[in-house]
């Protein structure tokens, strides 16, 4: 059992074949898909998977806190298991690669920020979007 299916079973969810399918998929998966991925993968282990479970799957798992869903400005929701630990995320905007990193200073500036306006910080999302830096350097020498 994986670790989405134990988390399942430690919800008192109830797994039916098609969730243990899909579990499995978002468990194996190192990037970030959205449903309709989620749906290929899935439905080439069980091809009588559809798209709707899939949907309906995604939504209680991301309600129960088993997934962690985002918008990545490409206009479909993208999910990941909930982080043990805290990431934020770099975009690639040419491919849609997710670069997860962590930098001890970026948290330190929050924390920092958020003092100085007030605030104890408990919480944040980063989300960074860049384009690699050899396209970058090229179009400001077209300009």
């Amino acid at each position: 059992m994986d670790r989405i299916e134990k988390l399942c079973v430690e919800k008192g969810m109830r797994m039916t074949e098609q969730r243990k399918v899909i579990a499995r998929v978002i468990s194996s998966s190192h990037d970030h898909p959205d449903v309709e991925e989620l749906h290929r993968r899935a439905a080439a282990v069980d091809p009588g998977i559809s798209i709707a479970t899939v949907y309906r799957t995604v939504r209680l798992f991301e309600e129960s806190g088993i997934l962690e869903r985002h918008d990545f400005r490409d206009g479909r929701s993208r999910y990941e298991e909930t982080p043990e630990t805290h990431h934020d995320h770099l975009i690639d905007m040419k491919t849609g690669k997710v670069v997860e990193f962590v930098d001890p200073e970026i948290e330190r500036l929050q924390k920092e920020i958020a003092a100085r306006l007030g605030y104890k910080l408990v919480d944040h999302r980063l989300e960074l979007y860049g384009v690699p830096i050899d396209e970058a350097q090229q179009k400001g020498r077209t300009r």
